[in-house]
């Protein structure tokens, strides 16, 4: 099982399906070589350089968090049952009742439809909240998924920025600190 990423005042609990096989060895979300979360989080201006799976600990410095709908790893998503996913979906909206993101962003629209009951839900923002948090479904990160390029993941990640109005992050993080 991979720990959740979380902290104080998040402003975004990003939720990936259940981890890949890679993942649950290294221990690290989004882990595969190939995953394209890590270059779509910089790209759309939510952190400040490509972060590694190993960084993972730094985001809630950015005031985002990752966790899964489904602790269970796969080699696809697809070998999840309907069931897992409306049960991680429960424990989804209790993990957000306990930490109150300002969002709640879903990697993976079949995912979202299953666990939540949406089945005509679309790609952006959602009407319902979680928690109080407002929802995105947006693309699965995973190099799988065909009908998404990093520049299009990258691009609806960022609308999710906009619309929280978070301004970009640019530059490196300095050295030495507090």
């Amino acid at each position: 099982m991979i720990d959740d990423v979380l902290g104080p005042d998040l402003d975004v609990l990003f939720c990936g399906i259940n981890p890949g096989l890679m993942s649950e060895a290294k221990g690290r979300h989004f882990a595969r070589p190939g995953n394209r979360f890590w270059p779509a989080l910089h790209l759309s201006g939510f952190t400040p350089r490509r972060l590694t799976p190993d960084e993972q600990h730094l985001l809630p410095l950015y005031g985002l968090g990752i966790t899964n709908i489904v602790a269970r790893p796969s080699a696809t998503a697809a070998e999840l049952t309907p069931q897992e996913l409306r049960d991680g979906a429960v424990r989804l909206a209790e993990l957000v009742e306990r930490t109150r993101p300002k969002a709640l962003a879903v990697l993976g629209i079949s995912a979202y439809r299953t666990g939540f009951a949406r089945p005509k839900a679309v790609i952006g923002p959602q009407d319902d909240l979680v928690a109080g948090a407002r929802v995105w479904a947006l693309p699965n990160p995973s190099g799988l998924n065909a009908h998404w390029s990093l520049d299009g993941i990258a691009a609806q990640l960022a609308q999710l920025r906009s619309a929280l109005d978070l301004p970009p992050r640019s530059g490196e993080e300095t050295g030495g600190g507090e």
